[in-house]
């Protein structure tokens, strides 16, 4: 029986985001899609002032969303 594969990357953040803020990741990355136009780290910087948001955590769901945006 193969053990299944160890999330890497910024998914790997996923769980603790939703367990900590209580919400779902999708009203993350709703909230990221908003924010069109800003760089990654002004991106990154609202989510923790505006929505307390850790560093880390705000890292990983924007460049989660930054990277799935790219064609």
């Amino acid at each position: 029986m193969a053990t299944p594969e160890k999330v890497k990357g910024p998914a790997s953040y996923f769980p603790s985001i939703e367990k900590t803020y209580g919400q779902p990741m999708e009203h993350w990355f709703a909230l990221v899609r908003q924010q069109r136009g800003l760089k990654h780290m002004e991106i990154v910087n609202w989510l923790k002032s505006e929505h307390g948001l850790g560093h880390g955590h705000a890292n990983a769901i924007v460049a989660h969303c930054l990277a799935a945006a790219k064609p």
